[in-house]
């Protein structure tokens, strides 16, 4: 570990690389904790392979992915809603519909712009080759996503546990809805390099999920998620580049080893408290 922070300390791209993947974590985590409440992982992962036309567009335009993919997420959620509203598919159909369609025609167009290397890092990511220009956009995102999360805090919070009585208050719950797809769109966009779309839903869902097993408070679940998020961004980077190994699928092992120990040890939900809790009542009896 000595070793590895000296090299943080002399290498460029370590300190990219170690910036990059905190923001990634801390983002997935926030935006994880709305995702999981509302029952809407399987939408995480339809936006995260549904913007892969939009980034092999970009590559074919020579322009930067993040507007490719951007306005492909934002396709892809409006699509879903469309024909959930419109039909009688009920929106988990929808979702794999649309997301399975959008992530085939992703391939094919990337395979025709010859770029092996890019779908590689793009579908498992490599935060080892981040560049300054994905580091400054990662940045930019997390800035703009935690500054709607705590202006708009109150909309999210009541549209996720109480939609009905959003709307009796006036609050647009549609319009948060959508607000919060753009949002998740973001951060998927910002998470490509470092673990991929194929393992970013990981990273939205785990880090939130392990929060959720340790607090009922919504503030205490986002703080806990962003943390275990960042901790294993860092930990998974650590290990990918000690041992060089795929850095995304480390940093996911790594954030599912911290739900196994809260699924274990958590004070409240955790099976090992909860069966020594059952059998002293069993024993009082």
């Amino acid at each position: 570990m000595l070793q590895f922070v000296q090299d943080i300390m002399n290498y460029e791209f370590l300190q990219k690389a170690l910036f990059t993947s905190i923001m990634v974590g801390i983002l997935c985590g926030v935006i994880g904790s709305f995702i999981i409440l509302r029952g809407m992982a399987l939408m995480g992962d339809a936006i995260s392979h549904a913007i892969l036309p939009g980034v092999a567009i970009s590559f074919m335009l020579g322009i930067n992915y993040f507007y490719g993919a951007v306005l492909m997420g934002i396709i892809t959620a409006l699509g879903i809603g469309f024909v959930t509203q419109n039909s009688r598919i009920k929106s988990d159909s929808s979702i794999g519909i649309v997301f399975s369609a959008f992530f085939a025609l992703g391939i094919l167009l990337l395979m025709k712009a010859q770029t092996a290397v890019d779908l590689s890092q793009i579908l498992f990511g490599n935060v080892l080759s981040v560049r300054s220009s994905d580091m400054w956009l990662t940045l930019i995102i997390g800035v703009v996503v935690l500054l709607f999360v705590f202006i708009f805090y109150k909309e999210f919070l009541i549209t996720t546990f109480d939609p009905i009585i959003s709307k009796s208050y006036g609050i647009p719950t549609k319009l948060v809805h959508y607000g919060l797809m753009v949002l998740l769109t973001l951060v998927t966009v910002a998470s490509l390099q470092t673990v991929g779309v194929i393992l970013v839903v990981a990273m939205l869902i785990t880090p939130a999920a392990t929060a959720y097993l340790l607090t009922n408070r919504l503030s205490t679940m986002i703080f806990l998620s962003a943390f275990f998020g960042a901790v294993s961004s860092v930990l998974g980077l650590y290990f990918s580049f000690k041992y060089n190994l795929t850095s995304g699928a480390v940093i996911v092992l790594v954030a599912t080893a911290l739900f196994i120990l809260a699924f274990l040890f958590a004070p409240q939900q955790g099976i090992i408290w909860r069966s020594l809790r059952s059998n002293k009542k069993k024993v009082s009896y």
